[in-house]
C-alpha cells in the first residue's frame, strides 16, 4: 500500500503549521548511542592489544629459550673441537720431533706424515671457525627477531594511542555535527527524524545507524530513475526559488510531490514499512536535484 496526504494549505486556519524543533530530545538518545558504540569499539581495541602483547611475549620467551639452547650447544661443540685441535697439535709436534731424529727415507716419511697431520689440523680449525660463525649468525638473527618483536609491541601500543585519539576526535566532531541537526515535520504531518543538509551531516546520520540512506542525483527526464527500492522522476527544478516537483513510484503507484522546498522532508508510505520513507533534496540546479532518501531499518508489513 502506498499513501500520501495532500500538501498543507497555508491559508487554511485549521491546518497545523510546519514546526521546526531543536533536536535536544533526539540529541540525548543520539549521544547515548554514540557513546555506547565508541565504548564498544575502544574495548575491542584493548582486547586486540592484549592479545597482541600476549602473543609477542610468548614469541620473545621462545626466542630467549632458543638463544639459551644455542649457547649450550655452542659451548659443548667448542669444547669438543678445542680438545680435537689440542690433540692434533700435540701429535704434529711429536711427529716433527721424531722426524728430526731420523735420517734418509724414514725422515722423509715422518715429515710427510707430519704435513698430513698439519693439514688435518688446519681443516679442523677451519671447520671450527665456520661453526662458530654460523652459531654467531643464528644468535644474531634470534636477537634481531626479539628486538623486532619488542618494537612491534611498541608500535601496537602507539597505534592504540593514536586510535583512541582519533576516536575521541571523531566523537567530538560527531557530537558537534549532530547538535546542529534539526527535526522537522514532514509533508505528511509526521514528525521527521534528524535532517541532513550536506554530506558531512549525512555521514553523521549514517554513523548513528538508525536508518538507511541512499544518495541521489536526478536529472529532468521522461523516465523515472531508481533510488534505492523506489523510483523517482524529476519533472521541474526551480533553482531561483529553491523549489522542485517530482513523481514518486512505489508499490506500483505513482504520486506527484509538487513545489517542494530545499531540505524539506518529503514523506511517503510503503506497504512493507510502518515508518515513512523520507526524501530530502539538499541542492537544486537547472534540471538537476541532489539529496538522499532515508528508509527504515526494519521492514515489515503495516496492518
Amino acid at each position: 500500500m502506498f499513501s500520501i496526504r495532500g500538501d498543507s494549505n497555508p491559508t487554511d486556519p485549521n491546518t497545523p503549521p510546519v514546526v521546526v524543533q531543536n533536536s535536544s530530545g533526539p540529541s540525548v538518545s543520539v549521544m547515548l548511542v554514540l557513546v555506547v558504540a565508541l565504548i564498544a569499539a575502544t574495548g575491542y581495541l584493548f582486547y586486540l592489544v592484549s592479545q597482541t602483547r600476549t602473543e609477542m611475549a610468548r614469541m620473545r620467551d621462545q626466542m630467549l629459550d632458543e638463544i639459551s639452547k644455542i649457547h649450550e650447544t655452542t659451548a659443548v661443540t667448542t669444547q669438543t673441537s678445542r680438545r680435537s685441535v689440542d690433540s692434533l697439535k700435540s701429535e704434529v709436534d711429536a711427529v716433527r720431533r721424531q722426524a728430526g731424529q731420523l735420517s734418509g727415507q724414514a725422515k722423509v716419511d715422518a715429515e710427510k706424515h707430519a704435513d698430513e697431520l698439519a693439514a688435518s689440523l688446519q681443516k679442523v680449525q677451519q671447520d671450527q671457525a665456520q661453526r662458530v660463525s654460523a652459531v654467531t649468525n643464528e644468535v644474531s638473527q634470534v636477537k634481531d627477531q626479539t628486538v623486532a618483536a619488542n618494537t612491534k609491541i611498541g608500535e601496537v601500543s602507539t597505534d592504540v594511542g593514536n586510535v583512541k585519539t582519533d576516536v575521541a576526535a571523531t566523537r567530538s566532531e560527531l557530537e558537534k555535527t549532530i547538535a546542529t541537526l534539526k527535526a522537522t515535520q514532514g509533508d505528511l504531518g509526521v514528525q521527521s527524524g534528524l535532517i541532513a543538509t550536506n554530506g558531512k551531516e549525512l555521514a553523521a546520520l549514517r554513523a548513528l545507524g538508525e536508518r538507511n540512506y541512499t544518495e541521489f542525483k536526478l536529472t529532468k527526464s521522461k523516465a523515472p530513475q531508481k533510488v534505492g527500492d523506489i523510483a523517482v522522476q524529476l519533472e521541474k527544478a526551480d533553482p531561483k526559488n529553491n523549489r522542485y516537483t517530482i513523481k514518486v513510484i512505489a508499490d506500483d503507484k505513482t504520486v506527484q510531490k509538487k513545489d517542494k522546498t530545499l531540505n524539506e522532508p518529503v514523506q511517503f508510505l510503503l506497504s512493507k514499512a510502518t515508518q515513512p520513507y523520507e526524501l530530502v533534496v539538499n541542492d537544486i540546479k537547472k534540471d538537476l536535484i541532489s539529496g538522499y532518501v532515508s528508509s527504515p531499518k526494519v521492514q515489515q508489513t503495516r496492518n
